[in-house]
This record gives structure tokens, C-alpha cells and sequence, in this order.
């Protein structure tokens, strides 16, 4: 198995946790990770990124230069790295803040509107948890359980209040996912 991906979007979108909770899943899983972040010149509202690679196998170096998923949650970040993915690749497109012009030719195609989802839930915080349910359904990484139960370990009992809403973002972006995969 490889998995290259790059999560990419403003500071403060949760970007860098959703990276840090996939390597964290997968290294569960017994697979080889790792994960490179990226800030910008400030951080809450500046652009962010995060290079994370999921492999059988030992990976040589942390950057992505071809991306199998790529997961933008703003216009820049689409405009900056559409043109890493691979054409065989994953593109899932926070469609609340980005207008995709000009799209990569990719396998997927997934235009998920994760900030207008995470509203509705309550709280636009949520808006990554949103993609992160929606990149676990495209790669199937591990089942909701599983991924809600790291969740939870990963924000820790300190941050139990955000337990039961992430949940239910995690819960929305599969079930958007899975019924667009359908179509």
C-alpha cells in the first residue's frame, strides 16, 4: 500500500490535526507513515499544509511530489497544488470556499461543501472532520469506529465536549461521500 497525500487550507482549519490523526490511524494499522507540515508566515488564517504518506513499506523521504489525495479546504490552496495530483488520484474540494476552475484530471472527483456541512452541524470548526470522514470513505482507510474511537484518543478526555459533534461531522462526510460515489 501507498498513500501520498496533501491536506492543504487556511490556519485554524484543523489541517494539521486531520493529518496527524491519519498517520496516527495508520501506524494502528501497522503501516509505515509519516507526516511533514507546513505553516505560513502566521498561522490562524495564513496558508497551511501538511505533506502525510502511508506505506507497507519504509518511505524514504516525507515529501509529496505526485499526490495520490489531495484535499484542499481554499481557493489558493486548490490553485497552489491541483497540479501535484496524480491522474489516477483523489481530489476532495471543500466546495464552500473554493471554485474549481479549471480541475485536475483525476480518478475522483469529490466536491464536498465541508464548511456549509459543518455549519449545519453547528459549528464551522467542524469543517475538517467533515473531510476527514469524507478521506476515509474514498480510501477506506479503516472503519467509522475505528476512526471515531482515535478521534476520540486523539483529542484526549481534555476535549471530550468535541467528542459527540465530531462525531457527527465524521458521521456526514461518509455518508456524503458514500451516496456521491454512488452516483
Amino acid at each position: 500500500m501507498l498513500e501520498r497525500a496533501i491536506i492543504a487550507g487556511f490556519g485554524g482549519q484543523g489541517l494539521m490535526f486531520m493529518g496527524k490523526l491519519t498517520t496516527k490511524i495508520m501506524m494502528h494499522e501497522g503501516l509505515h507513515v509519516t507526516y511533514f507540515p507546513s505553516y505560513g508566515a502566521e498561522v490562524r488564517g495564513g496558508t497551511a499544509n501538511c505533506h502525510v504518506i502511508v506505506s507497507s513499506d519504509e518511505i524514504a523521504s516525507p515529501v509529496v511530489e505526485e499526490a495520490d489525495t489531495l484535499v484542499t479546504m481554499n481557493q489558493p490552496s486548490y490553485e497552489r497544488f491541483k497540479t501535484v495530483l496524480a491522474p489516477h488520484g483523489a481530489m476532495l474540494a471543500n466546495t464552500s470556499l473554493i471554485r474549481m476552475t479549471d480541475p485536475p484530471k483525476a480518478k475522483t472527483t469529490l466536491e464536498v461543501p465541508a464548511t456549509q456541512m459543518a455549519s449545519d452541524l453547528g459549528d464551522v470548526r467542524a469543517a475538517n472532520m467533515i473531510m476527514m470522514g469524507a478521506y476515509n470513505a474514498v480510501r477506506e482507510f479503516v472503519p467509522f469506529d475505528n476512526l471515531v474511537e482515535q478521534m476520540k484518543a486523539a483529542f484526549g478526555e481534555r476535549k471530550a465536549a468535541v467528542w459527540e459533534l465530531n462525531t457527527r461531522a465524521i458521521a456526514a462526510g461518509r455518508k456524503f461521500t458514500q451516496e456521491q460515489l454512488r452516483k
